[in-house]
């Protein structure tokens, strides 16, 4: 091999390139640099969601009013699906009483009626606040599986037109072949940078929101729990003054 075919490096190989085998590189390289993108901001927003659940969770549990806590949940804690389950089924649950309902008056199908509200209200409100947290997880996923194969087809396409060149020629080196194949494999190795990081990230961050939904819907079946133990409590205390 030559002395100028050593001295030629990364970016002279990536220059000398054809248009298709560049126009690979450039998609892996975009792809790469919208993952990291997402990467960075889904671990900001899951730290950070994952920290505002150990929070509220401890004031929710903590004895406090929960009238109070519902008032400032939402500022204290944006962008929780924890707290938004939360201020949701409060929320449809001071809405019956504003109605001038209560519950020592309401019959037992009208407090079903409610806690099916309250449940549905608290499941949508969840299912909307997952939704946007999985938002570019389908792109990292796409990146992970497509990418190698990308590369690969650069890599093809840089070696044929590598042997291609050596049609006309009376003789051939390994001199002659060996910068259209590194040009190729270049191709290769960037749909595999590109793939990597994603296909990881991708992974953890599923494993992260499982967790996140998972968490939520526990807590939402333990304050419906407490609800319908208030409303058990209030309505037997009507029943006991009935009785005297």
């Amino acid at each position: 091999m030559n002395e100028a075919v050593q001295n030629q490096g990364v970016w002279d190989l990536i220059a000398q390139s054809g248009p298709v085998v560049q126009l690979v590189m450039l998609s892996l390289l975009a792809a790469s640099i919208i993952s990291w993108a997402i990467i960075f901001d889904k671990w900001r927003r899951y730290r950070h969601i994952s920290r505002s659940e150990m929070d509220f969770e401890e004031q929710f549990w903590s004895g406090g009013s929960m009238p109070e806590l519902f008032r400032t949940a939402g500022d204290a804690w944006p962008d929780c699906p924890m707290v938004t389950a939360f201020t949701t089924g409060y929320q449809e649950w001071r809405r019956w009483e504003v109605q001038g309902k209560d519950a020592e008056s309401a019959s037992v199908a009208e407090m079903g009626d409610l806690l099916a509200n309250v449940r549905r209200a608290m499941s949508v409100a969840m299912d909307r606040e997952i939704d946007q947290l999985e938002r570019g997880l389908n792109f990292l996923a796409t990146v992970g599986s497509t990418s190698p194969f990308i590369g690969l087809f650069g890599t093809v396409w840089g070696i044929m037109n590598a042997f291609l060149g050596l049609a006309g020629a009376k003789s051939t080196t390994l001199a002659m072949v060996a910068p259209g194949i590194a040009e190729a494999l270049i191709a290769t190795a960037m749909g595999l940078v590109a793939a990597i990081p994603a296909v990881i990230a991708y992974n953890k961050f599923s494993s992260d929101l499982r967790r996140i939904h998972q968490k939520s819907d526990n807590f939402g079946a333990e304050f419906l729990n407490i609800l319908e133990r208030r409303t058990a409590i209030v309505r037997q205390k009507a029943r006991r003054r009935e009785t005297i």
